[in-house]
């Protein structure tokens, strides 16, 4: 059946360079801001307590991935607010001056640790809060009548924050050597105020999806609720056993954040009441049918099952953030020119995904297809993960090599890097826009900060890993393996993301994909 030649070609909706320039400027001040934050801690007068060497590096990497479950965990009130109060474009516009206080703070405090720190937690909370609701604001501005064109702008949308990220991995660095940390971490202020000017001067043309003006009846978390407390006669409630096991297994974690740490403490806390919740109410949702409406009870079940999906993803991000914190310090190392710092080279993973991008979508998905080979976005991603552990069996390597005491070029991290890039782009692009398109309408806010924690447990495992070397037994049983810790952590990672990518193709094979774009 040929297409109707009266009915209009789809166009690309007029404000959607607003929010792409948005985006790309807030990206440039925070990869600013992040990319340097490990080098300057370390050598910095915030860490003079710690004497200097090993400790001070683990301490500034911990510093480093106690902050990213900070901006990855703060999606959660940023999600909850917009669709619950404020709607999308309010809740970014106030979270963004948010964030741009926090910005003006760490270049005010370079010299003073409290200031610095809550320079740190303004800008978690400012990015955090934004972080699940550019995407899906993105994903508001199309219908089903140009859906096709929203694939392409969210490509674009993740080009444009590597565009961001490249200038910031390359400039910042060498403001901070060169003009110290007052002019490195003010530069990504400024970038973030032009950010929030950007998004306020195309106010008027957005499409602004209302928020619930009253409380959902057939909410997720209700519906949730009364699958685990509904009774069926004769039958026992397995579901709300598991949920009360996840519930006092986070007890148990805060009761231990003394020992732990209280980041760990609460992070575990969420991952065991997130699993308990959601198991338990998987096994009785269908008890929640006829007290709610049975979309709503289907939307639950697509959650939870996309939940499963985004769990299987957080050891891909524990690989994938510590190119800002691991492969630094062992860039600092390595033999490379005068004029070069070792956080320069995470400029080569934005470099590569601009130019995979429009590689894989022009080139490399064609070519599959044409050989019988859809790489749906499931299977992108399973490769993803595996690339991630492949990356990083190529820079223990470089570490076994150099603990051998051979020196080594740092120019050699280039592989490693193009096959974390190559991860990160069947990853993370094609995460984002499956996690808009498989969200129910009601649920899009909350789904995306679901992503977005993918991150914070993904740190949170970088942060047990750190925990567990600073014990004497462990250290000890990996001496006895021949390697050193540094190394050891490397094939440990890289065997974590490999077993997690068999384990995401296999559950992958058995989920059905949906279509939840908004109507025309």
């Amino acid at each position: 059946m040929q297409a109707n030649p009266t009915q209009p070609a789809a166009k690309m909706p007029r404000q959607i360079p607003y929010i792409i320039g948005n985006e790309g400027c807030e990206r440039f001040s925070f990869y600013g801001m992040r990319n340097i934050l490990v080098q300057f801690l370390i050598t910095s007068i915030l860490l003079q307590h710690i004497a200097a060497g090993p400790e001070r590096e683990l301490a500034a990497k911990d510093l480093m991935h106690t902050f990213m479950i900070g901006v990855y965990f703060f999606p959660l009130l940023g999600g909850y607010l917009a669709d619950r109060f404020f709607g999308k474009y309010n809740t970014i516009l106030w979270f963004s001056l948010i964030y741009c206080a926090g910005q003006f703070s760490l270049a005010a405090f370079v010299d003073n640790q409290l200031g610095f720190f809550i320079g740190l937690g303004l800008i978690a909370l400012g990015s955090g809060g934004i972080k699940p609701l550019v995407a899906s604001f993105v994903g508001d501005q199309f219908t089903q009548s140009n859906k096709h064109l929203a694939k392409i702008v969210f490509d674009g949308f993740y080009w444009i924050i590597n565009f961001g990220s490249l200038f910031a991995s390359l400039l910042m660095p060498l403001f901070l050597k060169n003009y110290g940390p007052q002019v490195a971490f003010g530069i990504p202020g400024v970038l973030m105020l032009i950010a929030t000017i950007v998004l306020w001067l195309g106010r008027r043309q957005y499409v602004m999806v209302p928020p619930a003006d009253t409380a959902d009846p057939d909410s997720f978390f209700r519906v949730v609720r009364t699958a685990l407390l509904a009774q069926r006669a004769g039958e026992g409630r397995p579901g709300l056993i598991v949920a009360i096991v996840g519930a006092l297994a986070a007890l148990a974690a805060i009761l231990y954040a003394g020992k732990l740490g209280v980041v760990i403490a609460i992070c575990l806390a969420l991952v065991a009441l997130l699993a308990g919740v959601g198991g338990g109410a998987s096994l009785q949702l269908e008890r929640a049918r006829g007290l709610h409406a049975d979309a709503a009870v289907d939307g639950v079940r697509s959650v939870l099952r996309i939940l499963i999906i985004f769990a299987l993803v957080t050891p891909f991000f524990s690989l994938f953030d510590q190119k800002a914190s691991t492969w630094v310090i062992q860039g600092n190392a390595m033999t490379k020119p005068e004029w070069f710092v070792s956080s320069q080279m995470q400029a080569l993973n934005p470099l590569l995904v601009m130019i995979l991008i429009p590689f894989n979508n022009l080139v490399l998905y064609p070519a599959l297809r044409r050989y019988g080979m859809e790489p749906t976005a499931l299977r992108r991603m399973t490769a993803g993960i595996a690339f991630s552990g492949l990356a990083w069996i190529a820079i223990g390597t470089l570490q076994v090599i150099m603990d051998g005491g051979s020196p080594m070029s740092i120019v050699w991290q280039v592989l490693p890097y193009a096959l974390l890039t190559f991860g990160e782009v069947l990853v993370s692009a094609t995460g984002l826009e499956f996690a808009y398109s498989q969200a129910p309408a009601a649920m899009k806010g909350v789904v995306m900060s679901f992503w977005n924690l993918t991150t914070t447990i993904g740190n949170l495992w970088v942060l047990l890993a750190n925990f567990a070397v600073r014990n004497q037994a462990v250290t000890d049983s990996i001496s006895s393996t021949g390697f050193s810790v540094t190394a050891f952590q490397m094939f440990f990672f890289a065997a974590f993301a490999l077993i997690a990518a068999l384990i995401f193709g296999l559950y992958a094979r058995n989920y059905r994909e949906v279509d939840n774009y908004r109507a025309a």
